[in-house]
């Protein structure tokens, strides 16, 4: 039996596209949450915040496009991402699709496989940025770069990082810069700092950190 992966909302006003879409998620391993307007969709998200939306772009009343703008205009929910299902490939409507806010589209007839890989893509994504988020919340850089062997800013935040653990790839990610630039700054703070080794700079750096409360 396969775990729980996160919740999926799901907005679409035709029972056979909700029906085979919930059977693929849930045998995928996600909770599912149904709708079957824009109106309805956003009472849900009063009550639960998905880790995923997928969005049909043709409904009564607000269609996809208006429900998107909507969501997206409220702060608590504005980093789901949305994934609209539609038989509208001209490039105007995939266009307004990403301008609403959509970071994905899927063509009807649905293939399930299809949607739950780029779902698993999406909500993967949007996790690893929220981690991200969080630790740079509950972790500020105390290590001043003009009291730490003339660091710029940019070395003392990698040297930060570094000092608690994480990888070139991790630093990368939560900075927002290539491993390879990451690695450039390592090869300054190594000179400046007058060592060889990842972990001599780490130890060094532990040092001088300060532990920050959560």
């Amino acid at each position: 039996m396969q775990t729980e992966n996160g919740v999926v909302m799901i907005v679409d006003d035709v029972p056979e596209n909700l029906a085979l879409l919930c059977d693929a998620l849930d045998e995928a391993g996600y909770i599912v949450s149904v709708a079957t307007d824009g109106r309805s969709a956003l009472q849900r998200l009063q009550h639960v915040a998905p880790d995923a939306i997928l969005l049909d772009a043709m409904m009564p009343g607000w269609d996809g496009f208006e429900t998107c703008e909507r969501l997206k205009a409220d702060s608590r929910w504005s980093d789901i991402p949305v994934l609209f299902m539609t038989g509208l490939t001209e490039t105007e409507h995939v266009v307004r699709g990403f301008a609403s806010g959509g970071i994905d589209y899927v063509t009807k007839p649905i293939n399930p496989e299809e949607v739950i890989a780029r779902v698993a893509a999406h909500v993967s994504t949007a996790r690893r940025l929220e981690e991200a988020r969080a630790s740079k919340q509950r972790i500020e850089p105390i290590i001043h770069p003009t009291r730490a062997e003339n660091l710029t800013q940019r070395e003392a935040e990698v040297l930060n990082w570094l000092a608690k653990g994480k990888t070139n790839r991790d630093i990368a990610e939560i900075l927002g810069m290539s491993p390879r630039t990451v690695n450039k700054h390592l090869e300054h703070i190594y000179v400046k700092l007058g060592v060889e080794t990842r972990t001599a700079a780490a130890s060094i750096a532990r040092e001088r950190l300060v532990p920050t409360p959560a």
